[in-house]
C-alpha cells in the first residue's frame, strides 16, 4: 500500500512554535517534486519533544496541505499501547492514510510484548499500519520471525527496517507476504535492500533533493540498476554528512542553507557543530541545491 519514495518530514519550528507556514511550504516541496508520500511526526520529525497538542495540530496541518495528493503516513507510536491506540484514532480521523509506529522504547517488550502491541492497535483501530523498526533509538529489536507474524494481520501492511542489518532485512522479506511493505529506514542502504526484495525508503534526504531519492527508488523499478547505482553514488557523501551528527540535526541545517527554514531545533538536541558545517554545505553546492 505504501511503496516507492516518502519523506520523514522535519517539524519547522520559530520562536519555540511549530512554524506551520514552513510546514505547509515543506509539503508542497515534496508533492512537486513527485514524492509517493510524506511522514510527519517521526523521528526526523523530533516527535519526542513535540508535546501532543503540537502533534496532532502537526498531523493535521500536513493532512491539510497534501489534500489527498501525495499519501500521508502520520507517525503515532508510544512505549505506552494505550497511548499509541490513541495518537493513530487521532490520525485515522484527521484525515491521513496509515500510520508509522516505532516500536515500544525504554521499556524493552519481549517478542510477545512487541506482537501483543501492534495487534491491539490493529485491532482498536483497523487502520492501515507500517511497523518501524530502529533498535538503535528503542533498545529492542523486531526480529523477522516476528515481523512475519505481524504481516499476516489484515491491517499491518510494511515495516521501515531501521536495524542497518541487511541480512535480516533479508530474512524478513523472505518470511512476509509479497504485498507487505519492507521500506528503508536508513537512506544509504535504500538501493541494497530494494535489491533483496525492498519496496522503498521512508527518508530523511529527500526533505533536502526529494527529486534525487526519487530518481534513485524509479530507476530501480524501471529495471535500470546502473542508473540506480549512478544515484547512489552521487548521493553518498550527502548521506554521510545528513546523518554525521544525531537525526534531524544535520538535515535541519541543511534546511536553513537552503533558506526552507529557520532551523531551529529543540533540546536536548543542538544545532550543527561548525566543523560539519563546511562539509555540509560543499556537499549541498555538489548535488545542485546550492549556488
Amino acid at each position: 500500500m505504501f511503496e516507492g519514495i516518502l519523506t520523514a518530514l522535519v517539524t519547522p519550528f520559530r520562536n519555540g512554535e511549530v512554524d506551520e507556514e514552513a510546514l505547509r511550504a515543506l509539503v508542497e516541496r515534496q508533492v512537486k517534486a513527485g514524492v509517493d508520500g510524506v511522514v510527519p511526526c517521526g523521528s526526523t520529525g523530533e516527535s519526542a519533544t513535540l508535546s501532543h497538542t503540537e502533534h496532532r495540530r502537526v498531523v493535521e496541518q500536513v493532512v491539510k496541505a497534501a489534500a489527498g495528493r501525495i499519501a500521508v503516513v502520520a507517525g503515532t507510536g508510544s512505549n505506552s499501547t494505550l497511548e499509541a491506540i490513541e495518537l493513530t484514532q487521532h490520525a485515522r480521523d484527521a484525515g491521513a492514510d496509515g500510520a508509522l509506529l516505532l516500536s515500544p522504547y525504554y521499556n524493552k517488550p519481549t517478542q510477545e510484548g512487541i506482537y501483543r502491541h501492534y495487534a491491539a492497535v490493529a485491532e482498536a483501530t483497523s487502520f492501515p499500519l507500517v511497523i518501524y523498526n530502529i533498535p538503535g533509538r528503542t533498545a529492542s529489536n523486531i526480529t523477522p520471525e516476528t515481523l512475519g507474524r505481524l504481516a499476516e494481520i489484515d491491517c499491518i501492511v510494511g515495516v521501515k527496517e531501521s536495524s542497518g542489518d541487511l541480512d535480516q532485512v533479508a530474512h524478513a522479506v523472505a518470511l512476509c507476504p509479497d504485498d507487505f511493505a519492507v521500506l528503508s529506514g536508513d537512506d544509504a542502504l535504500t538501493l541494497p535492500l530494494l535489491s533483496v526484495g525492498g519496496k522503498g525508503v521512508i527518508s530523511t534526504t529527500a526533505n533536502v533533493v526529494p527529486e534525487k531519492m526519487g530518481d534513485l527508488v524509479r530507476a530501480w523499478q524501471a529495471g535500470k540498476p546502473s542508473e540506480a547505482r549512478a544515484v547512489h553514488f552521487q548521493l553518498l557523501p550527502l548521506f554521510d554528512l545528513l546523518f554525521c551528527e544525531t537525526n534531524p540535526i544535520p538535515v535541519k541545517a541543511a534546511l536553513e542553507m537552503m533558506g526552507s527554514l529557520s532551523g531551529e531545533i529543540r533540546l536536548p538536541l543542538t544545532s550543527l557543530t561548525e566543523a560539519h558545517r563546511g562539509p555540509l554545505r560543499d556537499a549541498l553546492q555538489a548535488v545542485g541545491c546550492l549556488s
